[in-house]
């Protein structure tokens, strides 16, 4: 008898063994879809983009492209903000904070006609160095003159700086790509190689 409840417990136990790993696959089959579904979502309204002739609604509908983007991936992310003096008056105008790894970025996004000049690659830095251990992530859809690149690998001496193109969140949203590992090998180029602009597609 000991014998035959023996065997029965050992047959319960496989088969609820076999139950957990049937169920734990379907999960995670049921995640990839969901998350599938999502970035294809997110890859329409980004083409979408392409068609809208007005700046300002094209760069705020790019900001939350780009926070459904990375809140998919599950990384920690603030939506666009505005600091304000005591009396009330705008200080400083934020397109968004996200963090990856334990370390916080500062976002600033670019959709416009020429590529980033160093004016506006500056008033970003600034906006970086006022705060404490905080990164560096500007992304432009139509690409960064040498001057604003240069000025931000000098910048590497002081703080982590990430330079991106919108071509790239492309093809990471056609790739149904890993948008924290992106950000993973941007930051190795930026910091290892001082490369603060690495494509990927080209460079990785």
């Amino acid at each position: 008898m000991n014998v035959k409840d023996s065997f029965t417990r050992m047959s319960q136990a496989h088969d609820e063994e076999r139950a957990a790993r049937v169920k734990a696959h379907t999960s995670e089959l049921e995640h990839l879809a969901r998350r599938k579904t999502r970035l294809q979502a997110l890859r329409n309204r980004l083409n979408d983009l392409f068609n809208e002739d007005d700046p300002r609604k094209r760069g705020t509908a790019l900001e939350g492209v780009l926070h459904d983007l990375f809140a998919t991936e599950g990384i920690l992310i603030r939506e666009s903000f505005t600091l304000r003096s005591e009396e009330g008056h705008p200080v400083e105008q934020i397109d968004g904070a996200l963090e990856v790894d334990g370390s916080a970025y500062l976002v600033e996004i670019k959709w416009r006609g020429e590529p980033v000049e160093i004016n506006a690659m500056s008033r970003h830095l600034v906006r970086v160095y006022g705060r404490s251990e905080v990164r560096a992530l500007f992304i432009s859809a139509s690409g960064f003159t040498g001057p604003a690149i240069e000025e931000s690998e000098r910048a590497l001496n002081q703080r982590v700086i990430v330079l991106g193109e919108l071509r790239e969140l492309v093809l990471l949203l056609e790739q149904q790509g890993d948008v924290a590992a992106w950000m993973r090998e941007k930051v190795r180029f930026a910091q290892l190689e001082r490369r603060p602009l690495a494509l990927l597609g080209s460079d990785f």
